[in-house]
């Protein structure tokens, strides 16, 4: 099974972005999606941005996760 954490970009350089996932700050790869600005929501998977997601995909995936 594969999951994908919701994360808000906070930084981006290089093709690489510092991202807040629930409140932990890790750095990923965004080398998959151009034009990544602070304060877009991505999907992370294999610390790899992976797409897109609008702020309430953010909070659905964020609620979902608290019921597991």
């Amino acid at each position: 099974m594969c999951v994908g954490l919701p994360a808000r970009v906070m930084h981006v350089k290089d093709g690489r972005a510092v991202v807040d996932a629930s409140g932990a700050e890790k750095e990923i790869s965004a080398g998959l999606l151009d034009g990544l600005e602070p304060g877009d929501y991505v999907m992370v998977h294999a610390g790899t941005a992976i797409a897109r997601i609008g702020s309430d995909d953010e909070e659905e995936a964020q609620s979902l996760l608290e019921e597991l």
